[in-house]
């Protein structure tokens, strides 16, 4: 059986992770990036971790042509992971017009390219910011979509909006769109994990740096929410739990078990933790004194997101096995392993 897989984004951090797992279970992968936010070593990282190196192809899914060049190339390809798309949540409100043509561009075009090439089974990556300011808490898949505070947040909104038509119009292309919680954490190997370019919009990412002296204080946004200590609560899942369940969902599309042509599934753990609850279980784990400072709120952030997962677990036999140390040590872990890897060709830090 052909087991060919297009992960669009894969060298990116949820993508290398979603790569990693598709490999170890015997589907061959193919990546397509722009290297926009990525780097394409994190391909060799692969390897060292699997034994295989994906393919890749260096394109920009935003540009119709490049991306179809790209997908006639691969056309026997069984199924999309979509992981393309801008996720800075305050970069998109300061450059709104950049996430939507960058992110509904390249989701389009991978849609169009699809039908063209009759690659029919297709994975979106959602984020819970579908939500929006919830109503009720845990959120279910049946809590109400709203219009996200953010224009990322927004174009989640909207792709799954384009998904569910074309999967109403198009009877054999089924969509799982997997909406996100907090992704943290890295790979047990330390050799792949989150690697953003300049200064973090993540949290983690961005404690990590301010412990390893990169970054010479953390910013907490905000101490004035309704919350046991006034900081945002979210729901934080470690990224091999998040990228596992990449594999159950296509596995799940492959079987033909969907019960509808577009389905979605919240992704997390079901428990809330604070940004101080982040900032003092790194404390403890790390053993390094953070210095941070409260500043005003960020906009698009919202109070609180954590997530009801039964959806998931009854019907893709998926749940979260990795808790918040696991997340935090790991997320460490890499910090420091990659302080000491530099670019050969360019003598700078591969960050």
């Amino acid at each position: 059986m052909n087991k060919k897989v297009i992960v669009t984004g894969g060298c990116g951090y949820i993508g290398s992770h979603t790569v990693v797992e598709l490999i170890e279970n015997g589907f061959e992968t193919v990546v397509f990036d722009n290297l926009s936010n990525s780097k394409e070593f994190i391909l060799d990282r692969i390897q060292q971790i699997t034994g295989v190196k994906p393919q890749f192809e260096k394109v920009d899914l935003a540009n119709a042509e490049a991306s179809d060049k790209a997908y006639q190339k691969h056309a026997d390809a069984i199924a999309i992971i979509n992981f393309a798309a801008y996720k800075a949540v305050g970069e998109s409100v300061q450059k709104p017009m950049m996430y939507y043509k960058n992110n509904l561009y390249a989701l389009i075009n991978s849609i169009e390219a699809q039908q063209k090439y009759g690659i029919y089974h297709f994975i979106f990556s959602s984020s819970a910011t579908v939500y929006g300011e919830p109503d009720i808490l845990p959120i279910t898949e049946m809590n109400q979509i709203k219009r996200p505070f953010s224009p990322y947040g927004n174009t989640k909104k909207i792709a799954e909006e384009i998904l569910e038509d074309f999967s109403k119009s198009n009877e054999a292309f089924k969509v799982v769109s997997l909406r996100y919680f907090n992704p943290i954490g890295a790979h047990n190997s330390g050799l792949i994990g989150e690697l953003p370019n300049g200064i973090p919009n993540n949290l983690l990412p961005y404690i990590t740096q301010c412990a390893a002296g990169v970054l010479k204080e953390l910013q907490v946004f905000g101490d004035d929410y309704n919350t046991k200590d006034g900081t945002a609560i979210r729901d934080y899942i470690h990224v091999v739990d998040l990228a596992k369940a990449h594999v159950q969902s296509l596995e799940r599309l492959l079987a033909n078990k969907e019960e509808a042509n577009f389905e979605v599934f919240n992704l997390g753990t079901g428990n809330g933790f604070t940004v101080l609850d982040i900032i003092k279980t790194f404390e403890k784990v790390a053993k390094v004194n953070l210095n941070y400072k409260i500043v005003d709120r960020r906009a698009g952030d919202v109070e609180a997101l954590y997530a009801e997962t039964q959806q998931a677990a009854e019907k893709l036999a998926w749940s979260a096995t990795l808790n918040l140390e696991d997340m935090i040590r790991s997320s460490w872990n890499w910090e420091q392993s990659i302080r000491d890897i530099t670019d050969k060709t360019s003598g700078e830090a591969k960050r």
